[in-house]
């Protein structure tokens, strides 16, 4: 997985890159949104890492650029601007994520792999965790080969956790996959659905309790 940050601070672009490396991706990077256009005509990245206020061409306009060429690329902002308009200019220009600096690498890089698996699912659909096999399109679940028959809203949760494998997904989260606004699903009712899971599932893959917070899917 192959990521490009541009970032002009230094220091900041070091750490990053140190970072992202040690957590097993690719890195390049570049200290101004021309040559990140540059690059991006040469190179294939599975991410964008972009600061908004760099020099010559600003982050914002870089993002309206990437996304006018039709540029699918996941873009994951990275800035010290904390303010709600800038947070919201940079999601409607196209930006998929938006992270605060100062910010802790681990949670650099967690939000890094949920935005590549996520833009690799939509390109193809299939997730594959252990034995666990799932195409989305189909809604089809194996499990060591054979079909696996779920309720609808077991395969909501299972589809939710395994789009954010490795990752915590809170309960809340899961109780909105699951129900409309019309519907009254609460914690205890993901609970049960979390068990069934689990007895389907046997040993094929890890639906782990993070106590205080929600489920997290792991490889066996």
């Amino acid at each position: 997985m192959r990521i490009l940050v541009i970032e002009d601070d230094a220091l900041v672009a070091d750490a990053m890159v140190r970072g992202l490396v040690q957590s097993g991706f690719a890195v390049d990077r570049v200290d101004r949104a021309e040559l990140a256009e540059a690059a991006m005509q040469q190179e294939t990245f599975d991410l964008l890492l972009v600061d908004l206020g760099l020099p010559g061409m600003d982050g914002f306009e870089f993002v309206r650029r990437v996304r006018r060429a039709n540029g699918t690329v996941p873009v994951l902002i990275v800035t010290a601007r904390d303010g709600l308009a800038d947070r919201v200019n940079a999601l409607d220009i196209g930006g998929d994520d938006y992270l605060v600096k100062p910010f802790a690498v681990p949670e650099l890089a967690a939000r890094c792999r949920a935005l590549i698996r996520r833009s690799k699912a939509a390109g193809n659909p299939q997730l594959a965790v252990g034995s666990l096999y799932m195409d989305l399109p189909r809604r089809e679940v194996r499990v060591g080969g054979e079909s696996l028959e779920l309720t609808p809203r077991e395969w909501a949760v299972l589809e939710c956790l395994a789009l954010h494998v490795g990752q915590v997904v809170r309960k809340e989260r899961l109780q909105q996959a699951v129900s409309s606004w019309s519907d009254d699903i609460t914690a205890n009712a993901v609970e049960v659905y979390v068990s069934r899971l689990r007895g389907k599932l046997g040993d094929a893959v890890s639906i782990r309790t993070v106590r205080g917070l929600g489920y997290r899917l792991d490889e066996p």
